[in-house]
């Protein structure tokens, strides 16, 4: 057939083609599509058109403001018998004498991005615009995922926890990721196009979106503001007055409609696990799938010598480059590593928070998980940066006012305990720190520390001679109450020791940055015989820490002895979380799209003394409207509870979860969660 194909309508068929494609939660109105998947149209013909198999007609797929063949963001073909799924295809079946059902293909490894599909006569005719995602549903493409419930899990997923805290008390933190909320795809895609390397040439940054290496090295860069015009500011100054503190934060649709909404305007302010949480939102958007990773004693390399040297004055403040934090949060996403050898495919860490830079810009990966854990430092991308934060070791030095250095003790065990994530379909923690270490102290960690060139190996095995130290707490920690905290010492020796102890308390942020003294013992001296031991106690009342601690609600102690004859020093730390209280909360209704349902809500004032402004705010994908919805209570007096009762309306069926947050001018950081299961 000669003669140009003359069409009346197109009907993309959004709803069946996007199902097929798990988007229908994006849009059941525009077409969005995996790449490497077929999906099929419907041309409806003129009554002077006809068609017939075999007929010789021609396609263009593009992208982009500058489509090129040659750069993989133009592409022609042709109709033939069967579809191929490993390059851009078409069939086309003859339903009626008018109208025609017309198949398309693309290739599994097509850039992302919104394409227009154009049919190729003369000046070419429109056929309709769909957008074009990463697919881990198929085998050809670089992100494929063989495992239905991780894809379930780290691409369809709209929730999840983050953890935080310390390995001793570790704390879930509810977050909407909300990948399908109206209007999240458009913003994620807006983040490609505001990238440094589009600005510069965009012909060829389109064409490396084919690449989930190359998205998830953007990503890293502009989920941060620091070079361009990123997502995020961070801050950890602890003012937070003229913008939104980084724990208010629940959810990453805010945050992204709020950049997106004010002309890519920078968000005040994020720290790690906002960072990542939105880093894992937009790359489940846009079909990489990806997870929230949490490494408790993260290092941070300051200088590239894989040791953390930290040296502390004689008021046992931290004077080193090198930091320690409580716990860090990144993300990890699959893919396969074509640029290196076979085995480091799989999960990749990267970190959107701004410490690191990388080819000149504020970004951190994706360095194969496997390749870290190996010791691999050549391997791209920033692989020494991540495996000095989760395998460094640690030695400590107490430098005093006449320059003279004592080393006071180390560690080969702190920095990378407990890297954990969410389980597949459980509201569990999973520790994963397998992948990321060998056991320590086995003699494959120690090659691979030799690997890496660390410059020190510290041990520690048995009780050696020597003063030793350790701190413990009473069990009740809740905030608002008053508790013990004891230090406790043993003269491993032979001979009588002369000690001087100093025992304090100050309040310090999740990345180890120290506040106000809140708990000060009195200065001890005292004479421990051979094996003998001694204790200190020292009195935390709320009245004194309650101004001094960050809303991470941290507190570290820390016991300094002095051998008054030797002048050996002798430091032992340990990092509390105060609990928090609980909301209670009870669903009131029938789980069904469009019924109105109620969370009835309350929480006990666990302080001494009143608290302002309460608010509770519930929030969750499909179910607020894609926004939270707040509940003023006001004033809660001593010992009262804050109650509310918040109506919302599920809008699609599903496993979802509504997340309940509670604040006030004394409390922050309240969250809690519920399952819900939403019927048609």
């Amino acid at each position: 057939m000669d003669e140009a194909l003359a069409i009346e309508c197109i009907d993309l068929a959004c709803e069946v083609n996007n199902t097929d494609h798990h988007t229908q939660l994006n849009s059941k109105d525009r077409l969005i599509v995996r790449r490497g998947q077929p999906f099929t149209i419907t041309l409806h013909l003129q009554p002077i058109a006809h068609f017939h198999n075999g007929a010789k007609v021609n396609f263009i797929a593009k992208t982009g403001p500058m489509p090129s063949v040659d750069a993989q963001t133009k592409a022609t073909f042709g109709l033939g018998k069967f579809i191929s799924r490993s390059c851009w295809s078409a069939t086309a079946e003859l339903m009626s004498e008018r109208t025609v059902s017309l198949t398309v293909c693309s290739h599994p490894n097509a850039p992302i991005g919104v394409y227009k599909l154009i049919l190729d006569q003369g000046a070419g005719v429109g056929l309709g615009e769909f957008v074009l995602l990463f697919n881990p549903w198929c085998k050809r493409d670089s992100v494929y995922l063989a495992s239905e419930a991780e894809r379930e899990e780290y691409v369809l997923s709209q929730d999840g926890l983050i953890y935080r805290g310390i390995p001793k008390h570790i704390t879930e933190l509810p977050w909407t990721f909300g990948q399908f909320e109206p209007g999240i795809l458009d913003i994620c895609l807006k983040i490609l196009d505001e990238n440094p390397k589009y600005i510069s040439d965009a012909a060829l940054d389109c064409s490396e979106r084919r690449n989930p290496i190359y998205v998830t090295r953007v990503l890293s860069a502009m989920i941060n503001s620091d070079d361009d015009k990123g997502v995020l500011v961070g801050n950890w100054s602890g003012e937070y007055e003229d913008a939104v503190k980084p724990t208010a934060w629940k959810d990453s649709c805010t945050i992204l409609r709020q950049w997106s909404h004010g002309g890519c305007r920078r968000v005040r302010y994020g720290q790690c696990w906002v960072f990542a949480a939105v880093a894992c939102t937009v790359s489940r958007a846009l079909g990489i799938p990806c997870r929230v990773i949490t490494n408790f004693g993260s290092a941070h390399d300051s200088n590239g010598d894989l040791l953390r040297e930290r040296f502390y004055n004689e008021f046992d403040e931290n004077i080193s480059d090198d930091s320690i934090w409580n716990f860090h949060v990144w993300v990890e996403s699959w893919m396969t590593r074509s640029d290196l050898a076979l085995g480091y495919e799989g999960w990749q860490a990267s970190d959107p928070t701004p410490q690191h830079r990388s080819d000149g810009a504020f970004c951190c990966g994706p360095a194969p998980v496997r390749a870290i854990k190996e010791g691999e430092l050549t391997f791209k991308y920033d692989v020494p940066y991540l495996f000095a934060e989760v395998n460094a070791d640690v030695v400590e030095y107490i430098k005093l006012r006449d320059g003279r250095v004592f080393k006071m003790g180390g560690s080969t065990t702190a920095v990378g305990k407990f890297i954990s994530t969410k389980a597949v379909g459980r509201d569990e923690i999973e520790d994963i720190t397998h992948n990321y270490k060998y056991p320590e102290g086995s003699e494959e960690e120690r090659k691979v520390y030799e690997k890496a060139n660390h410059h020190s190996r510290l041990t520690q095995t048995g009780e050696e001679p020597g003063l030793h130290i350790k701190i413990r707490v009473t069990p009740d920690m809740q905030i608002g109450s008053d508790f013990d905290a004891y230090t406790e010492f043993k003269n491993n020796t032979i001979v009588t020791k002369t000690c001087r102890v100093m025992f304090y308390a100050q309040a310090v942020s999740y990345n180890g940055k120290l506040g106000e003294t809140c708990g000060l013992g009195e200065f001890t001296e005292m004479n421990l015989g051979s094996t003998e031991g001694g204790k200190v106690t020292l009195r935390l009342e709320y009245a004194d820490y309650c101004k001094a601690i960050t809303q991470d609600r941290m507190i570290k102690l820390v016991a300094l002895v002095i051998d008054v004859e030797t002048c050996e020093f002798y430091r032992a730390t340990k990092t509390i979380i105060l609990d928090r209280p609980e909301i209670s909360v009870n669903i009131l209704g029938m789980p069904k799209v469009g019924r109105n349902l109620v969370a009835d809500m309350a929480l006990q004032n666990p302080l001494p003394e009143p608290l302002e402004n309460c608010v509770f705010t519930i929030h969750g994908a499909n179910l607020t409207d894609g926004k939270p919805i707040t509940h003023k209570v006001g004033r809660v007096g001593l010992k009262e509870f804050a109650t509310a009762k918040v109506e919302f309306t599920p809008k699609m069926p599903g496993q979802r979860k509504i997340l309940i947050d509670f604040a006030s001018d004394k409390l922050h950081n309240i969250e809690t969660y519920e399952n819900l299961t939403i019927y048609e």
